[in-house]
């Protein structure tokens, strides 16, 4: 992704079908089918039990993973630091629940993102779009490689969902 907000695609590092496109200047948007019913891809998305075991695109467990799951309610995300403990935080709101077709977050008024989970079949295709305040908040996402981290974590999740299904 070169962030002048070009609509282009891209797959990052060869991991899959994962498609990333910049159509506006504050927009990044991910795409990727899952092989798994709709329901089970969103409840993945939903419940803390299933976040915490794919979140992190390093592929450990998150040390810690609340989910109330109701409009305003919080969420808090904690990578594991490499001594065990907690690293990194991500955390914010519920905008939207619309079970199992939409599901809409952020950190921060005005960054969030918004979840589209369709049909296809007996697959799921989600589209994610990740709307930024400015042009700017949106390169810096793609300067600390949000597509390649967002891929990754994405990926986790495709091999998590057979183990729930």
């Amino acid at each position: 992704m070169d962030g002048r907000g070009d609509s282009e695609t891209s797959t990052v590092n060869n991991l899959g079908p994962v498609t990333i496109t910049t159509p506006g200047d504050r927009q990044i948007v991910v795409t990727r089918l899952f092989d798994a019913p709709r329901t089970l891809v969103f409840e993945a998305w939903t419940k803390a039990e299933h976040v915490a075991r794919w979140w992190d695109p390093s592929g450990v467990p998150l040390a810690v993973c609340e989910i109330d799951l109701r409009p305003n309610g919080a969420f808090r995300w904690v990578n594991r630091a490499p001594d065990g403990g907690e690293g990194h935080a991500f955390s914010g709101t519920y905008r939207e629940i619309s079970p199992p077709t939409r599901l809409v977050f952020g950190s921060s008024p005005d960054q969030f993102a918004t979840l589209v989970f369709t049909e296809e079949g007996k697959k799921t295709m989600l589209t994610m779009t990740i709307e930024c305040a400015t042009a700017q908040e949106r390169d810096a996402l793609l300067q600390m490689r949000v597509d390649v981290g967002t891929a990754q974590t994405l990926e986790n999740l495709a091999a998590y969902l057979p183990t729930i299904a």
